[in-house]
């Protein structure tokens, strides 16, 4: 494949993502389908075109790295519902805080067990166990741990789609009356993805969702590190 051909392909498919998105994302409005979602069903049509067609990761990457680099500033935009919700955290820190730390412990020590089940290298089980939060805090987690960025975002999409899909089913089970506290849920366990069910459920709840979700990758970047490496050594 000569470079030509890998420069075509490759504008190909950043034409193919951000077209695709915009055409799925008016598709998944009319009929609010989770497989429809654009997060799955883009990457489920590129996948296809991508082996039908014989294209490599790397000659995606090269006209579509910059997407990624975008979600450095996606980052910062989170601190804008924090501050516009500052008074709801005030009112409702210490529970916001115990279901943080709850998150952030369960969901490094059951992918460090998960990571020992299936033998799993070093970079592997730090990516996995930097998988429970939303995807820009993940991917700079990982950075930090030396994980892999292309398995945390994989392994971070898959919680989340999980998330979802059996939300409804565990929040009945729970028998939680307080939509803060099941907004809460969704925003720990299923990020972006559990946000945008949160916000479809009741706007309280995507509040919540959201707030969770963002402060929980926050004390993930500046604690993660630390707890991880900890939690590896007492667990081994």
């Amino acid at each position: 494949m000569n470079v030509l051909h890998i420069n075509f392909m490759s504008v190909i498919c950043l034409a193919l993502t951000l077209i695709g998105y915009v055409l799925v994302k008016k598709l998944h409005r009319k009929f609010p389908y989770m497989l429809l979602s654009p997060a799955l069903f883009v990457p489920f049509l590129l996948i296809i075109f991508m082996l039908v067609f014989h294209v490599s990761y790397d000659t995606y990457m090269q006209e579509n790295q910059w997407i990624v680099w975008m979600l450095g500033p996606a980052t910062v935009a989170f601190a804008i519902p924090i501050y516009e919700y500052r008074q709801v955290i005030k009112n409702h820190l210490f529970s916001i805080s115990l279901g943080i730390v709850a998150g952030m412990l369960s969901g490094i020590i059951s992918a460090f067990y998960l990571a020992q089940l299936f033998s799993f290298n070093q970079e592997t089980t730090y990516s996995l166990m930097a998988r429970s939060i939303s995807t820009p805090f993940a991917m700079e987690l990982t950075s930090h741990l030396g994980g892999s960025v292309e398995l945390v975002i994989l392994f971070t999409m898959i919680t989340g789609i999980a998330g979802v899909a059996f939300a409804d089913l565990v929040l009945a089970g729970l028998k939680l009356h307080s939509k803060f506290a099941q907004g809460s849920a969704l925003g720990n366990s299923a990020h972006g993805f559990g946000t945008s069910k949160a916000f479809m459920r009741h706007k309280e709840e995507g509040v919540a969702a959201c707030l969770s979700m963002v402060l929980a990758g926050v004390f993930m970047v500046l604690l993660g590190p630390s707890l991880i490496h900890t939690a590896v050594w007492l667990l081994n």
